[in-house]
């Protein structure tokens, strides 16, 4: 070999790896964490995940219409259940992720402590304003909200106060700006804005089915993909989804 073909097949062995980047669609409530979990990734490996947030419903329907999602992380199985309908999942790449809690907020970071049952006044609670929850039909946070007021008896008495948001996170943000006194939304939410708000009561588990958050490979996954994913239930990105009042339910 030459000298300068020598030199330059050394050059192109000193050129940068291309970094690649992973596309993720995922729960408006997984922000916090799920940015953090993306940061380690990248640190270890180099790669990146380019996350979009929006409410399970209108994520999976963006799926089916052909965004080019390879990763999906739902807030419930039955929004990933569409996406598998649609034959848009990989075979065998489900998993069941995460868990959470659902919560009763109130305005301002030391609100005072909610008995939460069949005997509340909630409405009482109010005093007049808005009770700030996802839409109750689709989003999860407000479907599970839903039946949580509605199996403590509570529903009744508030749906005609409730302000409906197109995802958990901007239903948060009507309670931490003011603009409601109260609302429903899950403890990873209330902890991500602890200066704004305050948790007054946590909804007993049996009020409400189990949150259950599944991740799976679309079947436009890259190998990437594949490894963010697998690094979503290593120890590292468990530890940073319990820090911020997550529950790991499962491991690939």
């Amino acid at each position: 070999m030459s000298v300068w073909r020598l030199a330059a097949f050394l050059s192109v062995l000193s050129l940068p790896v291309s970094a690649a980047e992973v596309t993720v669609f995922a729960a408006s409530s997984l922000k916090t964490a799920l940015d953090e979990v993306a940061a380690a990734w990248r640190a270890e490996t180099g790669n990146s995940a380019a996350i979009s947030y929006a409410g399970s419903p209108a994520l999976a329907k963006q799926i089916i219409a052909g965004a080019p999602a390879e990763v999906f992380v739902s807030a419930s199985p039955e929004w990933m259940d569409s996406v598998a309908e649609a034959g848009l999942l990989r075979p065998d790449s489900r998993v069941d992720l995460l868990g959470n809690q659902l919560v009763l907020i109130a305005h301002g970071p030391a609100a005072s402590p909610i008995p939460l049952d069949a005997s509340t006044d909630l409405a009482a609670r109010l005093d007049g304003g808005k009770l700030s929850m996802a839409m109750v039909d689709s989003v999860p946070a407000g479907q599970y909200g839903r039946e949580a007021l509605t199996s403590l008896g509570l529903w009744d008495s508030v749906k005609a106060s409730v302000v409906q948001s197109e995802n958990v996170r901007a239903a948060l943000q009507f309670v931490a700006l003011g603009e409601a006194p109260l609302g429903v939304v899950y403890l990873s939410d209330a902890i991500a804005d602890q200066d704004a708000v305050s948790i007054v009561a946590t909804f007993p588990e049996t009020s409400h089915r189990p949150i259950i958050y599944p991740a799976a490979l679309t079947t436009l996954a890259s190998p990437e993909a594949a490894a963010f994913l697998d690094f979503l239930s290593s120890p590292a990105a468990q530890a940073l989804f319990v820090a911020q009042g997550f529950t790991v339910l499962g491991a690939r």
